[in-house]
């Protein structure tokens, strides 16, 4: 009686996520993270992202990967499974995908974007894949922080 909602379709497994680029609108801009609890941070930073080319990867960290950032014992709170449904449900976001490493780097240089993206804690220089990018051709940028909200600090007030 009922299906699995459309933007599931939106979650590709890295093994697959090839051959979903000659689908995607370029340029192709990638970001990547936890994306564990989805706050106003998130959507703002992701539809910023969004805007800056045809179409936008998400590459989330897996639990082991999460787990290993030493972010705490209990993260993630949420399951890759549940944080890939929630993301792939975002309009900005074009495909949802996944790494096991603690970088994205493989990634990155399998799916080459024309545009390379992170939130305004990192510097250019130092994103993950930002050499080779810039040496294809491609952009790097990062995003100034619209709203100052992080999961940590979320997770730290619910726990007083």
């Amino acid at each position: 009686m009922y299906e699995t909602p459309d933007f599931e379709q939106k979650i590709i497994a890295p093994e697959h996520i090839l051959a979903q680029l000659a689908h995607l609108p370029r340029p192709i801009v990638f970001t990547n993270g936890c994306f564990d609890i989805i706050h106003r941070g998130h959507v703002s930073y992701l539809a910023q992202a969004r805007a800056l080319g045809g179409s936008l990867i998400l590459a989330l960290n897996t639990d082991a990967s999460v787990k290993r950032q030493g972010k705490g014992d209990d993260r993630p709170i949420n399951p890759l499974a549940n944080r890939a449904a929630v993301c792939a449900a975002l309009q900005s976001v074009d495909a949802v995908t996944w790494f096991d490493e603690d970088t994205p780097f493989n990634l990155i240089e399998q799916i080459q974007p024309d545009i390379l993206v992170k939130g305004g804690d990192w510097l250019p220089e130092n994103i993950v894949g930002a050499a080779e990018t810039l040496a294809r051709g491609g952009q790097v940028h990062s995003i100034p922080f619209l709203h100052q909200t992080s999961t940590t600090k979320m997770l730290a007030k619910i726990r007083q």
